[in-house]
């Protein structure tokens, strides 16, 4: 078996590949580069499941970054165990044909109590006293402690929220090399996420996003370097590519006005009670999942929907079939959003009553992806005094509660999640000329491609 590399470099698109970039620009351009058609919904955790299997959210059942979980009557995003993922994985595969294969997963979801060989991923601690502090979870056990012995801490706070910069992105890169050298698995999995985050913040303007291109073009000239000395095949692709948005939809504020949203009062504060609301959305970028628990307000909500400004498209469950998206964590119906539009979470109607997570990074407790997270509340006159002040808490033992994000969604610049109408704004994969013979492919084909170059 040939020794691979796959390298998912999130939110690179063609569009993006450029001036910032001189190294990933002149390394494609001595390749061959295939569109893929993306998966619907066009996020990291489908994306990625598509990939690693072969199949679509209708078999392995990955219909989104989180789901409603029936049995509980609870909304989880970002859920950890790879047994959620009802399908088998590309290196099962592999390894069932040569039990000497062996692959490292670093940092792509799903990422625990998998049965890759070696796994890396983020994993905060929570102790008793509230606070929440960074480290990371692998398997075997004891290479999370090797490596943060060798890299320093996993720099949790730089990997999401509105601290976010290259140095996440950049110790993941250094505890791959660290893996390969320790152990040479056949198959790298390889998860830098650092551009995905500008480019939501702010959407394809270059002088913002500038910066985050040469630093993720120097870390991907770094990585590929050092796996083509070791004589590995690259394989570069992204899951989805970022456009420009200017439109918040509030999906739940609008099925509350009409009466079917349930809210619990908590100390003063609102919380969503899925388990008691007739309907309800599951906001996960530029599409939504939309769960009606009354079957006889099903047409009203689905009129409704229909006829609401920045929605494109509202799928029932045999439209769903179309787009490999019919699995039972899927909504009743699931609306995506226009190419200018994208769905946010809140279900509040006034800000005094917005949860106390609201105005924090809190991506477990939201009933919803929040990339309003990226941002610090431009409304506090001096950001750096008011969160070095809960920092000091923290070090000091006490409770704090971190309430930096604003609740402004008009922010939010750039979004993905629907598949966009040009192709320089999809995701694409890079490999050898004779192992890529096609121009565009479909998401499912990437396990394919993976799977032949680790044979060939």
């Amino acid at each position: 078996m040939r020794k691979t590399v796959v390298l998912d470099i999130v939110a690179l698109s063609s569009r993006v590949v450029g001036e910032h970039t001189p190294f990933l620009k002149s390394w494609i351009e001595g390749k061959k580069k295939a569109i893929i058609e993306p998966v619907l919904p066009a996020v990291t955790c489908s994306a990625q499941s598509v990939y690693l299997t072969g199949k679509y959210p209708s078999e392995h059942g990955i219909v989104g970054n989180g789901w409603y979980f029936y049995d509980e009557c609870e909304i989880k995003f970002w859920r950890q165990s790879n047994r959620l993922v009802r399908s088998p994985k590309i290196w099962d595969h592999l390894k069932a044909e040569n039990p000497e294969f062996t692959c490292a997963n670093l940092f792509w979801w799903y990422n625990m109590y998998s049965s890759v060989d070696y796994a890396v991923t983020p994993r905060p601690l929570y102790p008793a006293d509230g606070r929440k502090l960074p480290d990371c979870h692998s398997q075997p056990m004891e290479l999370r402690d090797r490596l943060q012995k060798e890299l320093g801490q996993f720099p949790l706070f730089s990997f999401w929220g509105p601290n976010t910069n290259i140095s996440a992105t950049r110790w993941i890169a250094d505890a791959a090399k660290k893996v390969d050298e320790w152990y040479n698995p056949t198959l790298n999995l390889i998860y830098l996420p650092h551009l995905d985050y500008g480019l939501q913040r702010h959407g394809i303007d270059f002088e913002k996003i500038g910066k985050d291109l040469q630093e993720i073009d120097q870390v991907a000239e770094d990585l590929i370097t050092y796996f083509e000395k070791q004589g590995a095949e690259v394989l570069l692709l992204s899951e989805y590519g970022i456009t420009n948005v200017n439109q918040p939809i509030h999906i739940n504020r609008i099925l509350r006005s009409a009466g079917w949203i349930q809210v619990k009062d908590e100390l003063g504060l609102e919380t969503l009670d899925a388990g008691t609301s007739q309907a309800f959305a599951v906001a996960d970028h530029q599409v939504a999942h939309i769960h009606v628990q009354n079957e006889a307000i099903f047409e009203q909500v689905k009129s409704l929907l229909r006829n609401t400004p920045g929605i494109e498209k509202v799928l029932d469950k045999n439209d769903q079939v179309e787009f490999g998206l019919d699995h039972k964590r899927s909504g009743d119906l699931v609306v995506v959003a226009d190419k200018n539009s994208w769905f946010t979470y809140y279900f509040w109607m006034d800000d005094a009553k917005a949860p106390d997570y609201a105005s924090c990074v809190d991506i477990h407790r939201k009933p919803g992806y929040d990339p309003v997270e990226l941002f610090l509340d431009p409304k506090i006159k001096v950001p750096l005094l008011k969160v070095g002040s809960k920092v000091l808490k923290k070090k000091l033992g006490f409770r704090y509660l971190m309430d930096v994000i604003p609740l402004d969604a008009g922010l939010v610049k750039g979004a993905h999640g629907r598949i966009p109408e040009e192709d320089i704004d999809k995701p694409f994969i890079v490999g050898k000329k004779e192992l890529i013979s096609h121009q565009k492919i479909e998401a499912g084909d990437v396990y394919d491609l993976i799977y032949h170059t680790v044979k060939a």
